[in-house]
Formats: structure tokens, sequence, C-alpha cells
């Protein structure tokens, strides 16, 4: 096996209402929170559950639709790359935070505001209709190569 391999694919519910932002180029980018649960049974049988936070973060064109249709409590299916970051604080101090830069978006539920499921930022889902996001805008970079890995 050649190369390596940054892939996560996370089905879960927005924790708050994303937030769009434009870069000066004019790109948008919007960051949104999504929570995965897990749950098992711990050895005196009593149910247990643990939710496990993800940072989002699209750009270009996914990015304004995630804005326009996802709101607090939509479940998405969310396919990426992981990324770690770094930047010094007010006070100088060294910060790191771990997202998932998404090249897929696609809403699971019927949300409020419309739109049923959607593929965004990445590979298309065959001919587009109007809830299918289409290929990413000119010059965007999802990150990576589009290889499909069969595993």
């Amino acid at each position: 096996m050649a190369g390596s391999v940054n892939k996560a694919i996370i089905i879960g519910n927005l924790g708050k209402d994303p937030e769009v932002r434009y870069t000066t180029g004019g790109s948008a980018v919007c960051n949104f929170t999504v929570a995965t649960n897990e749950q098992w049974k711990d050895k005196g049988g009593q149910k247990q559950e643990r939710t496990e936070w993800h940072r989002i973060v699209t750009w270009g064109r996914t990015a304004e639709l995630c804005g326009e249709y996802l709101s607090k409590g939509r479940t998405v299916y969310v396919e990426g790359r992981i990324q770690t970051r770094d930047w010094q604080d007010r006070d100088g101090n060294k910060r790191y935070t771990t997202e998932i830069v998404a090249q897929t978006v696609q809403f699971l539920d019927k949300g409020g505001q419309g739109g049923g499921g959607g593929g965004g930022g990445g590979r298309g889902y065959g001919d587009p209709g109007p809830d299918d996001f289409g290929p990413p805008p000119p010059g965007f970079d999802g990150g990576g190569p589009d290889d499909d890995i069969p595993f």
C-alpha cells in the first residue's frame, strides 16, 4: 500500500447553529460542531453513554449552504480529513485545535428551513438536483486526492 489515508466519516447532530464568515479574499468558511454518541453496558450491566464533539469546517459554496440550511439539532453526514492547527492566543500561549475539514456534507433529516439530503464540497452524486450541491467551486482545494479506497 502506497501513501497514507486521512479520512473521517461521522453522522451526528449539530450542537449549535453554524457560523459563516468570509476571508479577506471573499471565500466563505463555515464552522459548526457535531455530536456523536456511543452507548455500551459496563461490567455491572449498567447502560453507559459518552458524547464526543467534533469541530467541522467547510469552505466555499458548501459553507454558504451549510450556513443557510443547517441549524442546531439537525442530523448530518460529514466526510472529510482531520486537521490540527496551532496559533498564539492574546497572551502569547500556543494553542491547538483539531477539526474535520469537510469535503462532503449531507443533510439527513428534514429541517425547519427545508432541504433533504445533499452532498457538497466533494464528489457529486449523479445528476444534480435541487438538494445536490454539486462540485466544489473553481480553485477550491478539497484537501488531497479524490481516490476511493475500497475497505
